[in-house]
C-alpha cells in the first residue's frame, strides 16, 4: 500500500507572506484589520506582526531603505519585543506605500 504524502505545511507567518506577495493589495485591509483590533488584548503585537509580514513580503531591506532606518533597527522595531516610535511606524508604513487613517469608533465602543 503505497502512502499519499501530505505536502508539508507552511508556517502561518510563512503563508501569510506568501499571500501578501501575491496581492499586495491585501495589505490594507490585513493591516486596517490588524488596526482595528490594536487595542484587544495581544493587539498591539498581532499589529507589529502583521506589519512586519507587510515589509517582508516586500522585502525588508527594500522597505529599510525606502524607510531611511537601517535593516537591523527595522527588524528590531518589528520584532516580537519591538516598540517602534509613530515616526519609525510611520516611516514604514509610507515605506510600504501605504498610510494610517483614523475614523471616529461607534458610540458603543467610546
Amino acid at each position: 500500500m503505497t502512502a499519499n504524502k501530505q505536502p508539508a505545511s507552511r508556517p502561518h507567518d510563512a503563508a501569510v507572506v506568501e499571500l501578501l506577495k501575491a496581492d499586495p493589495d491585501f495589505a490594507n485591509e490585513y493591516l486596517a484589520a490588524a488596526l482595528d483590533e490594536a487595542d484587544e488584548p495581544g493587539g498591539q503585537a498581532a499589529l507589529l506582526s502583521a506589519l512586519r509580514h507587510v515589509a517582508e513580503a516586500q522585502g525588508m531591506a527594500a522597505v529599510a531603505e525606502r524607510a531611511g532606518i537601517p535593516r537591523e533597527s527595522l527588524y528590531r522595531a518589528l520584532g516580537p519585543k519591538g516598540n517602534p516610535t509613530v515616526k519609525t511606524l510611520l516611516a514604514v508604513l509610507s515605506a510600504a506605500g501605504l498610510h494610517l487613517a483614523v475614523t471616529r469608533q461607534d458610540s458603543a465602543h467610546a
